[in-house]
């Protein structure tokens, strides 16, 4: 997927773990199915799994995952990953690495969640609790900029897939979202990339959250993405009501999902086709609008 992609396989993590961590080395070990774009995984055993950066940019949130989710997860309704080991550099392999517990679920299926309404509030009550966390000593995430700073890079994104989006459309959606007043008050903690492939469901529910590299604090906006990247437009109704997002919050939460959604299309649509699919999904719902849109 990456021109500067590490490579990894089986008989590496078996070296890393042996190296490392002995007391695990014996466990079964297999390579897990993902979308996942930033890291490799590898369920070890039943109840843990190796996560190892596949870029040189995914290997910093390696120390910000192990220093912040064990002090996120109390006051998370939800499951999250927990650090259960670091691993260093080593074996030729240039990067720390993660051993973390094993969280039971499966990935939502865009176009065909079981239960929307439920999911909506399990995903509205993660994310007031994710927002109301002290973010005092947070860094900033790495969706933390104002949506002006993304202007050039997603109007170039849209000019790069002629025949893929209705141009007008895009443009129309990524103007009300500049146009749309800036969040007032202080930043708090946000997930930033609630994507099918960082949730995990158990019966239509909400189980688990994953996958918090991007983590940090910026606007809570940028959670909203979840609205468009999972939810269909009954789920999406009540999702908004339940977080209460005004017409400005709203506007900016479909400006991210439009900018994500068009430079993962660009990105990922010759290499990683479960991401592309994801992404015209994505698009699709925000230019289609519907009810929950409205305001």
């Amino acid at each position: 997927m990456h021109a500067d992609e590490t490579a990894i396989d089986l008989s590496l993590v078996r070296r890393l773990l042996g190296a490392q961590f002995p007391q695990w080395a014996d466990r079964p070990l297999a390579r897990v199915d993902s979308a996942g774009t930033s890291n490799a995984m590898y369920r070890l055993g039943a109840d843990m799994v190796v996560r190892l950066p596949r870029v040189a940019g995914a290997a910093g949130d390696v120390a910000k995952e192990h220093r912040w989710l064990p002090r996120l997860a109390p006051a998370l309704p939800t499951a999250v990953p927990l650090p259960l080991g670091k691993g260093e550099p080593a074996a030729g392999y240039p990067f720390p690495w993660s051993v973390y517990s094993w969280l039971v679920g499966e990935n939502p299926v865009v176009g065909r969640v079981a239960e929307p309404e439920l999911l909506a509030e399990d995903l509205a009550a993660f994310l007031a609790a994710l927002h109301g966390v002290d973010p005092t000593g947070g860094p900033p995430s790495y969706r933390s900029e104002p949506l002006v700073a993304r202007d050039a890079a997603t109007r170039d994104a849209l000019g790069s897939l002629p025949g893929e989006v209705d141009a007008d459309a895009a443009t129309a959606v990524w103007q009300a979202a500049l146009r749309a007043s800036e969040r007032s008050g202080p930043a708090v903690w946000i997930h930033a990339d609630l994507q099918p492939g960082n949730l995990l469901t158990t019966g239509g529910r909400l189980g688990a959250v994953i996958d918090f590299g991007c983590l940090g604090v910026g606007d809570p906006a940028v959670d909203l993405i979840v609205a468009w990247y999972v939810l269909p437009a009954a789920g999406r109704r009540v999702f908004r009501a339940a977080v209460a997002a005004d017409d400005a919050a709203w506007a900016r939460g479909r400006g991210w999902a439009l900018s994500v959604a068009l430079m993962e299309l660009r990105y990922y649509r010759d290499t990683n086709p479960r991401m592309a699919a994801i992404a015209r999904h994505v698009l699709r719902e925000l230019l289609a609008g519907d009810g929950a849109d409205a305001g």
